[in-house]
């Protein structure tokens, strides 16, 4: 018998992870009500909540969807002040977010990663360490195989990439291990203030005690003083050698070093188009040995990793021109460290600003030989660096690529660094990497035909 059994939950918005918490609490028992409020062609196929018994509203959401319900269970994203969370409150009813319910119904130990940038890699990289010492380890949450649904397989461990918005509502998430990969400001247009987004990744350790480990970033002064707060044991990761002094996981040069009780030992080399990895890289080190797993495993697993989709992979080589897809570097932290990685590089960059303060960027204009600026940001990047660097406006992606070719060394690189989110001109960071990766494939024929 399920604690969920006859209760009556209202899920808030039917996105992925509003859709993946309707089906957990249906096959939990609960009676289910959806409200969403997009009009129903913009939702999509919502056929399979309706096979699971999920009553679906959309169109704007009403006080009465409110009657009798128990738990309100709201997706990411969904601002603090949505109406609907406004009318759970005054009636006094539950409101969980992803997290929650997940905490609340897994079975198995779960790792938990959040920062500013590199969530996704590190989360994969844990699962892959876990998983190449034997044990059945899924990676889940913000990277679209949410929390929920995962807590209902059988695996015999969780790791879980949690954002902002997750954590800012959750009462029981206790993760065994739980890692800060990075902070600097973002979402500020959700959170409204840097002390709010950074009090809500905070709370990733909130719940973890004396036999818990927090894994925190040494060379990140902002994420540092706030992992010194986590109520649980540390473990620190950096740049330098491990050291009794120094980080328990670093490098020297490419290597990736762990302290054991006998002195350093090598974790492998991460160099090469991996090298953009380098911070995620250690902190899923650190966060592995942590958990128990053997240095051999977490070398092993490393190197079986893949990178996610638009994390700075090569999509694309013309003329000796290498073209790097960062689309998912949507702050200004994300892009920057991903011009760090390359020299005389011309970057790709704008969209929607967040609210960020751009400027930090002119700190990379010795890595760069010219900025193509595109979307709603493109007179902030003239201002960051017109006095620095050759800026050229693009009305498009595929116009960006081709002025960006043009304004290449031979051999070069093109990097896509936006610093932005893509809804000005994109649905998503996925549909901008993609179309700027076509565009760099459709260099290759232009090309061979001018010779």
């Amino acid at each position: 018998m399920s604690a969920f059994d006859g209760r009556r939950a209202v899920v808030i918005g039917a996105g992925v992870a509003g859709r993946a918490a309707a089906a957990t609490l249906a096959a939990e028992g609960a009676t289910v009500l959806v409200t969403e409020r997009r009009d129903a062609g913009a939702v999509g196929d919502i056929s399979a909540l309706g096979s699971a018994g999920v009553d679906v509203r959309t169109g704007g959401h009403m006080p009465a969807d409110l009657d009798g319900a128990e738990i309100v269970v709201v997706s990411p994203g969904v601002p603090p002040d949505a109406a609907p969370l406004v009318w759970a409150r005054e009636r006094g009813i539950a409101v969980w977010g992803e997290l929650e319910l997940g905490a609340r119904l897994a079975r198995v130990p779960y790792l938990a990663v959040t920062g500013t940038n590199g969530k996704t890699t590190t989360t994969g990289m844990l699962a892959a360490c876990l998983r190449a010492g034997g044990i059945d380890a899924v990676a889940c949450g913000n990277i679209g195989f949410p929390f929920t649904t995962a807590v209902r397989e059988q695996h015999q461990a969780l790791v879980v990439e949690v954002s902002s918005f997750q954590l800012a509502i959750h009462e029981r998430f206790h993760p065994r291990v739980s890692v800060l990969v990075n902070l600097a400001p973002d979402h500020l247009d959700h959170h409204g203030t840097f002390e709010a987004y950074r009090d809500a990744k905070a709370a990733i350790y909130r719940n973890q005690r004396d036999d818990d480990v927090h894994v925190g970033n040494r060379d990140d002064p902002t994420a540092a003083a706030v992992s010194a707060t986590a109520p649980c044991a540390h473990v620190w990761f950096g740049a330098g050698v491990p050291t009794a002094d120094g980080p328990d996981v670093g490098f020297d040069g490419d290597t990736l070093l762990a302290r054991g009780s006998d002195g350093a030992v090598e974790l492998g080399s991460i160099d090469g188009e991996r090298a953009g990895h380098r911070v995620d890289a250690a902190a899923a080190a650190a966060a592995a040995l942590a958990y128990g797993v053997t240095p051999d495993a977490v070398r092993d697993g490393l190197v079986s990793f893949e990178p996610a989709a638009h994390r700075g992979e090569l999509v694309a080589e013309v003329d000796g021109v290498r073209f790097l897809d960062n689309s998912k570097a949507t702050n200004v932290h994300a892009a920057a460290a991903a011009i760090a990685a390359v020299r005389d590089a011309v970057l790709i960059a704008g969209g929607r600003t967040k609210g960020q303060d751009l400027s930090p960027l002119r700190d990379t204009a010795g890595n760069l030989r010219a900025v193509v600026a595109i979307g709603e940001a493109a007179p902030s990047l003239h201002a960051v660096y017109g006095d620095l660097v050759p800026v050229h406006d693009a009305g498009s992606i595929e116009d960006a690529v081709g002025a960006a070719f043009a304004a290449s060394a031979r051999p070069g690189i093109v990097l896509l660094a936006p610093a932005c989110a893509s809804w000005d001109q994109f649905a998503s960071y996925a549909e901008r990497g993609d179309r700027f990766a076509t565009a760099a494939r459709a260099l290759v024929a232009g090309v061979h035909a001018g010779g």
